[in-house]
Formats: C-alpha cells, structure tokens, sequence
C-alpha cells in the first residue's frame, strides 16, 4: 500500500516551514506534491522556492527524499521518509518556451496543469472565456509528455481540458478537482470531463476544500461521497486524493511578487468570498479516510487504490524510468 497526497501547498516563500510536511510523514503519507508556483507568481519567486525547498528537503535528509522516479518513492517508503516532487500551477512560468518544461523537471517539477483560473497564451483557465487549447498549448503538451511530467488540468477551463486530454499521449490527471454534479462550482469538473480523464488512463485527486465539496466544515465523510461518486461514473481505478490543504505561515510574506490583485484571480462572481475564505480539512484527514471510504461501500482494496495505488499506477506509466 502506498498513500499519494497529489496537491499540497505550502508558502511560496524560500524559507517555507516543512513541518506540515512531517505531519503528513507521521499520518502514513508515503508522496507528496508540493507546489512551488503559480501564474501570479513570477520566475524570479518560483526559482527562488524551489531552490529553498530543495535545500531544506536535503536539511532533513533522515525524513524527507526530493524523487523523481518510481523507485525513488517506493525506497522512501522503504526508509521511513516521506517523498515529494514539484508541482506548477500555470504556464506562466515557462515563459512561452516549451523549452523550459524539461529545465523544471529537471529542478523536481513531475507535475503541471497551464492555467491558474485564467487565460494566458497557452490555455484557458476555468474563470475565463473559452477558447481552447492554443498551438503554443499543444506544443507545451509535447513538452510535458517528452518531459516525463504529469499533466494536469486542475483549473483548467471545461473546452481545453478536453483538448489537452486529447493531445496528451499519456494519462492525463485532474490533481485537485471534485465533481460539478456535487458542488456547483466553476474549479469542479464536469461528468464530461471527468469521463474524459478517465479515457486517458488518468486519475481525478478529489480536493478538500469546502468550497468544492459543497460544504462548510469539510472532512473525511464529504471526500469519500466525492469519491463513490468518480468511482461509480468511471471506475475506482480512476479516483485519487489531492487534498489541495493550503499552509498559511504567517512569520512569511509569500504575496506574489510585483504587484497582486486576489480579485482577478479568485473572482467574485465564480463563487470566491475572500472575506470568508474556505475552510480545509486538516492533514489528519489521512487517517480517517479508509473507514470514510469503507462507509461509502468501498472494500478495503479499493480504499487503497483511492489512497494511492491509483496515482502510482499512472506515475509508473508517465514519470522517468530513471532519473
């Protein structure tokens, strides 16, 4: 059994506090994905975190293991620490350059959806006006499979979801997303979506913030009931976990830099309060959810493909052999 928490963010910051990545060590959790980045952060910041988090990964070298491979994971497993890879959430970063895929994969990044909630000149986000996927977005597809990378569609507008999904010749994964039919909200994907992922091989890692979930104190119970709800549309072999747990550490400053406007980003009309921001189930979450998904009707089987079995598989097919 493995556990595979897809999405975990902590602060864009340098200097960022991995003890929640210890509590996740110490909750059974075998891999996380950390992100380093978004759109609204600049190059400048996001080489600045990753170069911070890799020097406090090989700081703590008895618990923590940056991987990059298969095998890396599973002799993390083997040591008692916890493993974790990069994750972008846009393309802003790659600055236009396909290039710049194999550059951050090379730095710990085996993860990427190409928009943050909004449009850039790659892809759509899922706040945006529909266009689809860009040619610069398919040659950025290219570059993400060549690159051995997971391609994700979290906050990705409906219509170019569906044409990365098509492009894609690996598995494609929705990191952090639920199911619309759920929680009415424009980050949630619809059946169409998720079916399409699925065709993919790919895995949708259900979130676990309230917003999302369709409901304000969100725990183990609410995740299962989004997970049943994957299973029985496509399958348990396609639902996943990505808690999408957001670390605020209030001793740093990780406001984008050079200028920031939350507004744009988390609009208002799409469901965003940010005077009441959502709530997250807390890391120990983990250790609730194999009886959680067991009340849903899950065997225990099954439970342990949701909890990671499932991301491996398609790791297995995407990642590098070797590093």
């Amino acid at each position: 059994m493995i556990k595979w928490d897809a999405h975990l963010c902590l602060p864009i910051h340098a200097r960022a506090d991995f003890s929640p990545v210890e509590r996740l060590r110490q909750a059974g959790v075998n891999h996380v994905s950390i992100n380093v980045g978004a759109d609204m952060n600049p190059l400048p910041q996001v080489i600045s975190t990753i170069a911070g988090f890799r020097a406090t990964i090989a700081q703590y070298a008895d618990r923590f293991m940056l991987a990059g491979t298969i095998e890396e994971v599973l002799l993390a497993r083997e040591l008692g620490k916890i493993s974790i890879s990069f994750d972008l959430e846009g393309a802003l970063p790659l600055l236009d350059q396909p290039d710049m895929v194999a550059l951050f994969a090379a730095l710990g990044v085996r993860q990427i959806h190409f928009a943050y909630n909004r449009n850039n000149a790659v892809a759509d986000g899922c706040h945006d006006i529909e266009r689809g996927l860009t040619p610069l977005g398919r040659r950025m597809v290219q570059a993400v499979n060549d690159a051995g990378m997971l391609m994700d569609c979290s906050h990705t507008g409906r219509r170019c979801s569906l044409d990365i999904m098509a492009v894609s010749r690996h598995p494609v994964i929705f990191s952090h997303a639920n199911p619309l039919a759920l929680a009415q909200h424009g980050r949630n994907a619809t059946d169409e979506q998720i079916r399409a992922c699925a065709a993919t091989g790919g895995v949708v890692g259900l979130s676990g913030l309230s917003f999302f979930l369709g409901c304000d104190k969100p725990d183990a119970d609410a995740i299962a009931k989004h997970a049943a709800y994957v299973a029985d549309l496509v399958g348990i072999e396609h639902v996943a976990i990505g808690l999408d747990i957001c670390i605020q550490q209030k001793e740093l400053d990780d406001t984008p830099w050079g200028g920031f406007d939350p507004d744009y980003w988390w609009p208002a009309e799409a469901g965003y309060a940010l005077d009441d921001p959502p709530a997250f189930t807390p890391i120990e979450t983990w250790a609730q959810l194999p009886q959680a998904l067991q009340k849903v009707g899950m065997s225990t089987a099954d439970a342990e493909l949701v909890m990671g079995g499932n991301m491996l598989r398609v790791v297995q097919q995407v990642w590098p052999k070797t590093a």
